[in-house]
């Protein structure tokens, strides 16, 4: 089991999203005078993305990038707390608190020792100008960023694995997926790449139960991406 590429879930898998935009929203609040329970609405934020994207599955909305459902959803937050009244500019700003989401403590060091021996790219459901302006204000040192965007269908759909694969032109066997969630790696492996967990417990708050999973589900299973780097040979940084 020796991969050629190593393709990495972002959200809550390399970043924590769920800390950053509570921030961002907090900050909204302060702006705006409204006292809101913003750990909640962050919360209703990111449960409204998978629902919206079966809806353009479904054909019930058009093709959307990540930057659109995640606006459509705030926009609908925003009315049901009180603050529908907030301008359009003010609205896109804190839609794209998703471009500024801070990495996890390990993140950075850990893509830069896997870096040194594998291909290290992003497959996430975010469009190429999240995932890249995310990348350029944090310091994340991808080789390339890759979307469910350029093949108009999101994970855990087939064709954004097997997509992935074919533009670093290696064969599913030889591309693991790397993520903190059991649904998406069970898809990749359904689609023929080989699977790497990171469990990430803090990624939807202290009180939320762990992901359930097999101990030997998956090919292989990391504490964290220095870990992750450890089981996969990478070496240090400077060694």
């Amino acid at each position: 089991m020796r991969p050629r590429a190593l393709a990495f879930d972002v959200f809550g898998t390399v970043v924590d999203w769920r800390s950053s935009v509570i921030a961002e929203l907090k900050a909204f609040g302060r702006r705006h005078d409204a006292h809101r329970d913003w750990a909640a609405v962050a919360d209703s934020w990111r449960a409204g993305y998978v629902p919206a994207m079966d809806q353009v599955r479904r054909g019930e909305l058009p093709w959307m990038t990540i930057d659109d459902l995640h606006r459509m959803i705030l926009v609908e937050l925003l009315e049901a707390v009180g603050l529908d009244s907030v301008g359009d500019d003010e609205v896109d700003h804190l839609n794209r608190a998703w471009h500024r989401l801070d990495p996890w403590p390990d993140s950075i060091a850990g893509l830069e020792r896997l870096k040194q021996q594998y291909l290290i790219t992003t497959l996430s459901n975010g469009n190429v100008s999240l995932l890249t302006n995310m990348a350029k204000r944090a310091g994340l040192p991808w080789d390339c960023v890759i979307s469910a965007e350029l093949f108009r269908h999101y994970k855990p759909d087939p064709e954004a694995y097997l997509g992935c694969a074919e533009l670093l032109d290696v064969a599913p066997a030889e591309l693991m997926l790397v993520a903190a969630h059991p649904a998406d790696l069970r898809a990749a492996r359904s689609a023929g790449l080989l699977t790497a967990y990171v469990p990430r417990p803090l990624e939807r708050g202290p009180r939320r139960l762990p992901h359930r999973v097999d101990g030997d589900e998956f090919d292989l299973t990391a504490t964290d991406f220095l870990d992750l780097a450890d089981k996969l040979g990478g070496r240090s940084v400077g060694s």
